[in-house]
């Protein structure tokens, strides 16, 4: 199984100004709450900080990102991925939010939104070589092997010591090969089907 490097940015803290507000009205109390949780692992109090931060004040772009990695972190990938939508909306520039969204697609099996928030990503930063294998990593999941090998590729080029970018590359060209062995066993070549059975051990 293909591991998927996570490139999750730490969570953002905001000052927010010196407002006489108690602390049931402060959106800032509840956000900085939610940190603490996150950061203690207690996702699910940080989700309910956050979302109380946010229903105090719905333009908390930074409180629907922090509660995404939260989501995240349960597993709640549709969630996650709707949070780092509503970033996306207000900041196109947001590249943590379009690594964090392509992350929980990938998830989510939704493979062709991954890739593109990941060209995304590496548009806004084309040495970024953990996006190269994450996209690669899509591709492949994709049936796209040879689109994967070349994103393993640059991914190596920029990051030739990272053990996991040449693991995925030997994964993506042994299914490429079973994609093939099978197309030549099924057009009856027995030699094909030995191979197909060996691959497959």
């Amino acid at each position: 199984m293909k591991k998927v490097i996570f490139a999750f940015p730490v969570i953002i803290s905001m000052l927010f100004p010196s407002i006489a507000l108690s602390k049931e009205l402060d959106p800032g109390f509840y956000f900085d709450r939610g940190n603490a949780y996150f950061n203690n692992g207690e996702y699910d109090d940080a989700i309910k900080a956050y979302t109380t931060a946010i229903s105090l004040y719905p333009e908390l772009t930074d409180a629907y990102n922090n509660r995404g990695l939260s989501y995240y972190k349960k597993g709640k990938y549709e969630e996650a991925a709707a949070d780092f939508s509503k970033v996306i909306s207000r900041d196109q520039a947001n590249l943590q939010a379009y690594n964090s969204r392509a992350l929980a697609y990938l998830k989510l099996g939704q493979y062709e939104n991954a890739i593109n928030d990941y060209t995304k990503v590496i548009t806004m930063t084309p040495d970024f070589a953990d996006a190269y294998h994450n996209r690669g990593i899509a591709y492949s999941n994709a049936g796209r092997y040879d689109e994967a090998i070349k994103d393993y590729d640059k991914a190596i080029s920029l990051k030739p010591k990272d053990k996991n970018f040449y693991l995925s590359r030997g994964v993506a060209y042994a299914r490429k090969a079973m994609a093939d062995f099978g197309r030549a066993c099924d057009a009856g070549n027995n030699v094909a089907c030995d191979n197909l059975k060996q691959l497959a051990k």
